[in-house]
């Protein structure tokens, strides 16, 4: 009997549905309003468009600005104050999130990100390089040494969107790029 018992808990357990295996989730996705990508993993919410750029409700309208590091610090401040959420720049890693790369070439998924520019864009990570400078090098030359014998060079990260790559010798007074980031909600 017991052997039959068996059977027929093994044919019980066959005739079991498998548990539905659910598709991985893909780390951005649209808002619910499409005006926001959600990035589940970080826990961020970036804007569809560039600054300077709007969401229409299907694409990226007007034209991307380019700001200072300070314009675009003030920038962040203002969205924050204006909208009652905590818009910033993001660091690095974030932003280099939303690159490809293993696409060929890299880049920005265009269906998340309409008219991205693929160039470079501010970070809101900084870093100060105070250093004794040679002011007839021409490599302190090209980074504003202008005769002082002690330069402070304020310089902080940028993303280059086309590949991912970073680079924190990015002069603040340069106008890049700006693509706030905000917690998700």
């Amino acid at each position: 009997m017991s052997a039959a018992l068996t059977a027929l808990a093994a044919s019980a357990d066959a005739a079991q549905p498998e548990p539905a295996r659910q598709a991985p989730v893909a780390a951005l996705q649209p808002s619910p309003d499409a005006a926001l990508v959600i990035d589940a993993r970080a826990r961020l919410a970036w804007p569809r468009c560039v600054e300077g750029m709007r969401w229409n409700g299907g694409q990226c309208t007007g034209v991307a600005q380019r700001f200072t590091y300070a314009e675009a610090q003030a920038l962040a401040r203002e969205r924050a104050q204006a909208d009652g959420v905590r818009w910033r720049l993001p660091r690095v890693n974030e932003l280099r999130r939303l690159v490809e790369r293993s696409a060929k070439p890299p880049a920005v998924d265009a269906a998340l990100f309409p008219a991205a520019p693929p160039d470079w864009h501010w970070s809101g990570t900084a870093s100060v390089n105070a250093q004794k400078v040679n002011p007839y090098a021409y490599g302190n030359v090209a980074r504003a040494g202008g005769g002082e014998h002690q330069l402070a060079v304020q310089q902080s990260w940028a993303v280059d969107m086309a590949s991912g790559q970073a680079r924190g010798d990015v002069g603040r007074a340069t106008a890049l790029f700006v693509r706030l980031v905000r917690p998700a909600p």
